[in-house]
């Protein structure tokens, strides 16, 4: 089969990537891989005969090149490496599209060509490049009949079976229109004599996957889109700059953001950047004329003695009668209503620009399963497929429920809510999520009069206290309880330096002003350490009951739980423990059971992509260099997988699979293999990710050692340790909205256990009401601590089982491991894929 991938619409970040799993993964499939140069335009435009030929003889001398050198230099007692991959090792192609010189004239060019073939290596390193290498175009000759008919011909003319899309909603919108004229587009160019009887019926059926590549995350029936998560840190980015600037002059800033229909970069901003005020599509201000609740809002901020104001303005943002916003506007309005020194920052392309994040990288390379294998199973399907977070497979009739737009597969139902000024119903379509995080930035964002809080029999004093090591996000999981405490009348006490601050009465209470700039700091602010509440459980108890204290948020890693696990059984003994105790998961290593996500592991992914690059950059600049890069992450092996699936590494040891002697030799016969079908003079820079506590006895140092001895003249190795340097930096974008949601959620959780409380002559709190907040697929479910228990490794300190356990097999795939040894066809290597496809 041969198949073609291209990158249509608005570029984003992550469509490097997505072309550089969908190429590996077809390869690897048997299939020939093109990329398609300019999107939907390059279809049109498609080879020109002299071009073609200059093309097959130079994929022809390449190929012959490559077979040279596995004759000459190759030899493996233990199989041969996959006969595909060679022959598709590389054409040559890719350094011209990465280096920005397919255009150039006097040289080798693409000049003339726009459907090319590409091979293994012509991908390698994309996935590290922003935008998109092969172009995006906006297409005005394709949305025309003869336009498409020209692209059919193109396609036909290459022999190409299957599109794989990656865009918005027009490009998507493009491929289904495509797909549904395709019999007809055959039948005129059989009738024009431009196909054979032959080609007619080999190309009856163009087959089609989507994948959503859109920063502004607009798509209905997907819960995130490729190139969001970057844009977001984008703009926060931005947001946490301003921010100093404002407070040393106490100015106002009103930041424009992109989000034309949708207003999710500017509502997640507002939650991670701070904001005072925002204006979105879906939720425009409900008071009006809105300039007075915005003032009013403002001036509360400045009473208290705030010294900066934040309003994010999206670019589609109007009033409840649909008339535009504009930044501009907004500036008059502070200034001379509220006297403020006001500026208007338009962020702009900087939103789409620069490497993708940790998550843009995943999340086109895995959405828990190969989103590329996927892609492959969809195209022997008849209908257009789009592929969402969770690799749901979207057929058409799924993804128009509500359309009501003819031809319009892909609709934005929210959109045309909006449009009819039906805002709660575009909310509801925007999903549960996006509402909570929207309900969850005014409840931390506005300052409530007296009359809006509870009943004082009801207000609580709640403890919040920090455990474990430092993640990013505990500041801004804190910042969020406070203010929702301040909002509805609690009493927020925070407990300072763990539960050994807790024994020493380091316990003050929190204002709403003093968490204000807690969000974009990492680390603990509250200071953290690994004591347990049985260092003296009776101390504790008498803390709790010293200091009145009516529920407890423990935000921490695997201690916390721990902790928690300890106070619940406390109860039987001492009652001041009879109190709604919740954990908030938040550590790098990812190792608290059920969860699938905890507070601080995307900083960790995002912080050791930065460091692996420049290391990569390094390594690739000596031609033949290895480093083996050694991740934290204890007995849990996430860090390492999911930043050597973000990184491109070439091989990964993690706790969970350990390290044998018989590993390490295949292991130096891959990188053998590897380096010496490197063209001359152009090896490339490689990783290899060790999580710290892999092995005790093949250990970072001895690995590369052994490197440095076995690679010979093909290779050297170094080593380095990214050590503390995971746990510290400003908190991502995703890791401080995620914190604030789930705060919020486990503030309400506490709130629901104490009103049940209240009643009791004797308290006798349930085990349900000491819980795990906990992320499952796209829902947060409260988990009893007692419940935990049951999926819990307790001696290594991690889940019994969790999602990402198969991950290392797709990285070893993208490397080309199993093939590059031979051992692709092998039983034990097909039994632990099949066991891997089963998860």
């Amino acid at each position: 089969m041969r198949i073609a991938i291209l990158t249509s619409g608005g570029d984003s970040a992550g469509m490097n990537a997505v072309v550089r799993a969908v190429v590996k993964t077809g390869i690897l499939k048997g299939c020939e891989m093109y990329v398609v140069r300019e999107g939907y335009e390059g279809l049109v435009r498609g080879n020109n005969e002299h071009a073609e030929q200059q093309a097959k003889n130079v994929a022809a001398e390449t190929e012959a090149e490559v077979e040279r050198e596995v004759k000459a230099t190759y030899e493996a007692p233990h199989g041969q490496p996959a006969v595909n991959l060679l022959h598709n090792l590389r054409f040559g192609d890719g350094e011209l599209l990465k280096d920005g010189t397919c255009e150039f004239v006097g040289g080798r060019t693409l000049k003339g060509r726009y459907i090319v073939r590409v091979g293994w290596d012509d991908v390698r390193g994309w996935f590290s490049q922003g935008g998109t290498l092969i172009g995006t175009a906006r297409s005005m000759t394709f949305k025309t009949v003869e336009g498409r008919e020209a692209a059919a011909h193109n396609l036909i003319r290459e022999g190409i079976d299957a599109l794989v899309v990656c865009g918005g909603d027009g490009s998507l919108t493009g491929a289904d229109v495509f797909r549904r004229e395709w019999p007809s587009l055959i039948a005129a160019l059989k009738e024009k004599g431009l196909v054979s009887e032959d080609q007619a019926k080999k190309h009856a059926h163009l087959k089609i996957v989507g994948l959503v590549g859109s920063i502004d995350n607009d798509m209905s029936m997907t819960d995130l889109t490729i190139g969001a998560p970057t844009a977001l840190q984008r703009i926060c980015e931005a947001i946490d700059n301003i921010n100093s600037t404002a407070y040393s002059h106490s100015r106002a800033f009103v930041i424009e953001v992109m989000g034309r229909d949708c207003g999710w970069l500017a509502a997640l901003a507002g939650v991670a950047g701070g904001a005072d005020f925002i204006f979105i599509p879906e939720r425009p201000p409900t008071a009006m004329p809105w300039e007075d609740d915005m003032c009013a809002q403002i001036h509360r901020h400045r009473e208290v003695g705030k010294r900066t104001t934040i309003v994010l303005v999206a670019e589609g943002a109007h009033d409840s009668d649909l008339n535009p916003i504009k930044p501009e506007y907004v500036k008059d309005i502070l200034t001379e209503r509220l006297g403020l020194d006001t500026r208007v920052t338009t962020l702009g392309h900087t939103q789409r620009g620069g490497r993708p994040c940790a998550l843009d990288r995943i999340l086109a390379t895995h959405p828990p399963g190969s989103r590329s294998n996927r892609c492959l199973v969809a195209i022997h399907g008849r209908h257009p497929f789009i592929h969402d977070r969770f690799a749901r497979e979207q057929d058409r009739a799924s993804t128009s429920n509500g359309g009501g737009r003819t031809g319009k597969p892909f609709p934005d139902p929210p959109t045309r809510a909006v449009k009819a000024k039906d805002y709660e119903k575009a909310l509801e379509l925007r999903g549960s999520e996006f509402k909570e995080i929207l309900d969850g930035f005014f409840a931390t964002s506005m300052l409530a009069e007296e009359s809006a809080k509870l009943p004082k029999e009801k207000r609580m004093r709640i403890g919040i206290i920090h455990m474990g090591a430092p993640a990013g996000g505990m500041n801004a999981a804190t910042r969020a309880a406070v203010r929702y405490c301040i909002r509805q009348g609690h009493t927020a006490l925070a407990i300072h330096n763990g539960f050994r601050g807790l024994l020493d009465g380091n316990i003050d209470q929190l204002s709403w002003l003093g968490v204000d700039a807690w969000t974009p700091r990492g680390g603990s602010e509250l200071g953290t350490n690994r004591a347990l509440p049985s260092t003296d459980i009776g101390g504790v108890a008498a803390k709790f009951q010293e200091y009145n204290l009516q529920g407890l948020l423990i935000i921490g890693g695997f201690e916390g739980f721990t902790a928690l696990l300890q106070l619940e059984e406390g109860r039987k003994h001492y009652p001041a423990f009879h109190i709604p105790m919740v954990h908030l998961p938040a550590t790098i290593s990812n190792n608290v059971p059920v969860t699938e996500y905890s507070i601080g592991s995307d900083t960790s992914l995002n912080a050791l992509v930065d460091a692996c690059d420049a290391i990569k950059q390094s390594a690739s600049a000596s031609r033949d260099r290895v480093f083996v890069v050694e991740t934290q992450g204890g007995k849990c092996g996430y860090i390492a997988t999911m930043g050597a699936l973000a990184v491109g590494a070439s091989l990964v040891y993690t706790p969970e699979e350990g390290i044998t002697l018989d590993m390490l030799r295949r292991d130096v016969r891959f990188l053998k293999t590897r380096y010496s079908l490197d063209p001359p003079g152009k090896s490339e820079g490689r990783l290899v990710i060790r999580n710290e506590a892999s092995s005790s006895v093949y250990t970072t140092t001895m690995i590369t050692k052994m490197l440095q001895e076995e690679g010979g003249s093909l290779f050297d190795a170094r080593s380095a340790s990214l050590g503390h340097t995971l746990q510290g930096g400003i908190p991502s974008p995703i890791d401080r909205v995620r914190a604030a949601r789930l705060s919020l959620k486990c503030m309400v959780f506490l709130e629901q256990h104490h009103n049940r409380l209240l009643g009791q002559k004797h308290r006798q709190a349930p085990p349900e009401s000491a819980s795990v907040i906990t992320v499952q697929t796209s829902s947060v479910k409260m988990v009893p601590v007692q419940e935990m228990v049951k999926h819990a490794d307790m001696v290594n300190r991690r889940g019994k089982t969790a999602w990402w356990f198969g991950v290392k097999h797709l990285e070893e795939q993208l490397a080309g491991k199993p093939q590059f040894l031979g051992l692709h066809k092998s039983p034990e290597y097909q039994a632990s894929v099949s066991g891997y496809a089963k998860m």
